[in-house]
């Protein structure tokens, strides 16, 4: 339907030749454009109706008091199905603190969280298959689990801002939720305006450049220097580019659609992803609020070469 729709439009409407590199770049922003708000605008009113009695606070009261390996899966599997993305970093993060689950944890929170969510798993089975969707959530869970172990060998703790262990958020005043079906539909559709609110122009600006990738970067120069899954730098280049990026797990699926469209590697691609999704300077700079440069700098360095190890891994699986 959403392919059907482009043709329409490009073809006809503008009459645009088939084949040419504005046609082809016009064709997939608009097809990919049409599908992906669709997708979020039914996932997150489903999910929102579900979601109505969730708040961050009761994700914090999950993962209280429950034993290390336990509170972990559990903040690493709340992450990937909470519609927190690294804004909401710095409150859920002193939270944690003040609930005293181990900072180890709140890591493996904090790097699910951005990284993983249904939305962006239900829209990249819809545009990339099952099977890269399944590979992307078990590499991310994987990540977040091992990414905050290891962050926990190196006592994070000291390099926590002072005023995060004075900072008590005690019992935040909740407003009563409406708990009828004409309540949680109201809850739904104000996640959908303030969830898309939030992104669509990080979707809109992935869509962009996957259209930009897939019209005019030549297929020859894409498996030259991107696609050859011998190619050892070109995962950790793909996690290096994602740095400068920002976007979320939903805005960079059209990105990683126009690389494997011409060519790129799985493990390359998924890197990729993940760097932008979970390891952005925006990212970074918010973190920062909360925890000083080393600290920072460790966390950078975990998931960069876990992102590193992911793409590699991948990339011979799939050879």
């Amino acid at each position: 339907m959403f392919e059907a729709l482009a043709s329409l439009v490009v073809y006809q409407w503008l009459g645009l030749p088939r084949g040419g590199h504005a046609a082809d770049a016009l064709h997939f922003f608009i097809m990919d454009t049409t599908k992906i708000f669709a997708l979020l605008v039914a996932v997150i009113y489903l999910m929102g109706l579900l979601r109505a009695i969730l708040s961050a606070e009761r994700v914090r009261d999950y993962v209280r008091g429950k034993p290390r390996w336990l509170a972990r899966t559990l903040a690493i599997l709340l992450g990937a199905v909470t519609p927190f993305c690294s804004c909401s970093s710095v409150p859920l993060f002193i939270g944690f603190v003040e609930a005293g689950i181990p900072l180890g944890v709140t890591f493996s929170f904090l790097i699910a969280s951005p990284m993983i969510n249904e939305v962006a798993a239900v829209i990249l089975v819809g545009i990339l298959g099952w099977k890269l969707a399944a590979l992307y959530v078990a590499a991310g869970l994987l990540v977040a689990y091992v990414g905050g172990a290891v962050m926990e060998r190196f006592r994070p703790e000291r390099w926590v801002e002072a005023y995060v262990w004075e900072i008590r958020m005690g019992e935040v005043a909740r407003i009563e939720m409406d708990r009828s079906l004409a309540g949680r539909h109201r809850y739904a559709l104000n996640e959908v305006k303030e969830i898309v609110g939030r992104i669509w122009k990080w979707v809109l600006m992935g869509v962009a450049v996957g259209a930009l990738f897939h019209g005019y970067v030549p297929q020859s120069w894409v498996v030259e220097h991107l696609g050859g899954r011998d190619n050892w730098l070109a995962v950790p280049g793909a996690v290096l580019l994602g740095i400068p990026l920002y976007s979320n797990a939903t805005g960079v699926i059209p990105i990683a659609e126009a690389m494997l469209g011409k060519g790129v590697a799985i493990g390359t691609t998924l890197a990729l992803m993940m760097s932008i999704a979970a390891l952005s300077l925006p990212e970074m700079l918010i973190l920062r609020k909360v925890i000083r440069w080393p600290a920072l700098a460790i966390y950078a360095g975990v998931l960069a070469i876990s992102f590193t190890l992911v793409g590699w891994g991948f990339n011979l699986i799939a050879a």
